[in-house]
């Protein structure tokens, strides 16, 4: 009976240590985005998965690029890509987007823009709602998880 519950003992011992844990996080940030002292990273990166920070269509000098909603999705995809090419990836790896949109009335324009960015077989799932503002006067953000080649 000493020799079961001696046994029971180190198995619930050895089971129970602590487990190291291997997940890290980097933190992806552009010299210019540290420049602007945003209060976020434009990417994290945990194991496999990179999360982009939400991006609107604005130019390399902080404007929103005109033309509306078409080419204000074309640009924060074009944003979201730079961000994954800073790290080895493409566009190609993203695989879940949410559009965040000023308006529900723009949602077919922005699908229209959004779905020529992309190959017509390699379109990521999508999640996209409106809300009551964005950042900059903005008409779409852009958020996405892609695979961390």
């Amino acid at each position: 009976m000493k020799k079961l519950f001696l046994l029971s003992f180190f198995l619930v011992f050895a089971c129970s240590e602590e487990k190291s844990n291997t997940s890290k996080i980097e933190y992806v940030n552009s010299i210019q985005h540290k420049q602007k002292e945003y209060p976020f990273s434009e990417a994290t990166i945990v194991n496999d998965i990179v999360y982009v920070s939400g991006q609107i269509g604005s130019l390399s000098d902080d404007t929103i690029i005109e033309g509306g909603i078409a080419n204000e999705t074309i640009q924060s995809l074009k944003n979201i890509e730079s961000v994954l090419k800073s790290i080895g990836g493409s566009k190609n790896d993203i695989f879940k987007c949410t559009c965040m949109l000023k308006s529900i009335e723009d949602w077919p324009a922005m699908s229209k823009a959004y779905k020529t960015f992309f190959d017509k077989d390699k379109l990521p799932s999508r999640s996209a709602f409106a809300g009551s503002g964005l950042a900059k006067g903005a008409l779409v953000e852009i958020e996405c998880l892609a695979i961390n080649r």
